[in-house]
């Protein structure tokens, strides 16, 4: 455990390198950090944090940088989770005072809203498909040949989609798929409609496979937009100095084109309402370079999925995660 005088020296290091990028020197912090302390003794301590693997020196000649321990410790011990401006909050609460359609427009104003506060790259999903009821499937008769399917989850989720055919349906048949499909699929996951769900209803219904499938394959497609992934702020990463490094950027731009990849990210932090993953705590290889800082979002007690921020270790964690909290509690106070 690090003493008052280690831990005071240390944030000041992880600080000042956050908002320099640059390595950091006892002076530096004498100067700016208004510490009470020698410059000798600042360095004894810089010395002690590196032999016990809170700092690395890139260059015998330079100054030091925090190390992924470094980075761990002053995430659990020394960050500032109200480091927020009154004028952010006024920011965030007219963002998410905004009147939405549907309940997932508030997920892609929460991740734009932390991208532009934090000038960070954000993504978002949903809440996993077998987490969410149906509390209803409804096919509404649009025209001889054209039928609308709405399927409403206990999320508050709404989605509809709209079929058209090359015969007639009647009112008839509607009322007939209405019964059918809540009889058999409500109160289910949505990861219940599926393929034998599909020969299930065939094998039933006396309809034609062309009725039935079409009504199937759109419905599926309703299922795999809630795997649908949410992105902000793309190009800020370029500007900061780790993406210099063409492996670097490459690696990130990869990262982000890899949507399961992306999806395990979000999905993988389930223990904190604020996750954060620093270099190679991350699972996969590809993300050793970079910190993902996750946390779930709802409204009441609707799950709405998860928002993530992507960055390099040296993140402005203190910034991101108090204005995560804010928007996580904003959210869950606004009523739909």
């Amino acid at each position: 455990m690090l003493d008052k005088r280690k831990k005071e020296i240390l944030q000041a290091v992880v600080d000042e390198y956050i908002n320099t990028a640059e390595p950091v020197s006892s002076a530096t912090l004498v100067e700016k950090y208004g510490l009470n302390y020698s410059s000798a003794t600042v360095r004894n301590e810089l010395a002690e944090l590196e032999q016990n693997g809170y700092l690395d020196k890139p260059h015998t000649s330079s100054g030091r940088i925090p190390s992924k321990k470094g980075y761990r410790f002053y995430v659990d011990e020394l960050v500032n989770d109200e480091d927020i401006s009154l004028e952010e909050i006024k920011y965030i609460q007219n963002k998410l005072s905004a009147k939405v359609n549907e309940i997932e427009d508030l997920t892609k104003i929460a991740t734009s809203t932390l991208s532009e506060i934090t000038h960070y790259t954000t993504v978002a999903i949903g809440p996993k498909s077998d987490m969410q009821i149906i509390e209803e499937i409804k096919f509404v008769l649009l025209g001889l040949r054209m039928l609308m399917v709405v399927i409403v989850t206990d999320s508050g989720m709404v989605k509809e989609t709209i079929i058209k055919y090359d015969e007639d349906i009647n009112q008839s048949q509607v009322e007939t798929l209405n019964n059918l499909f809540n009889s058999k699929l409500k109160g289910k996951p949505l990861s219940k409609i599926d393929k034998p769900m599909e020969e299930y209803i065939f094998a039933e219904i006396n309809y034609s496979v062309e009725v039935i499938k079409p009504i199937i394959e759109q419905i599926n497609k309703v299922i795999e937009e809630e795997n649908k992934i949410y992105l902000e702020g793309t190009k800020k990463a370029f500007d900061l100095p780790e993406f210099k490094s063409l492996e670097i950027a490459k690696n990130f731009v990869n990262i982000l084109d890899e949507k399961e990849l992306v999806l395990d990210m979000l999905n993988s932090g389930i223990a904190k309402d604020i996750n954060v993953y620093i270099g190679d705590e991350n699972d996969n290889e590809q993300l050793k370079d970079f910190s993902i800082i996750t946390f779930k979002h709802s409204i009441g007690d609707k799950d709405l999925g998860t928002i993530g921020i992507i960055g390099p270790k040296r993140m402005d964690y203190s910034k991101v995660i108090s204005v995560m909290k804010y928007i996580s509690k904003k959210m869950k106070e606004k009523d739909i």
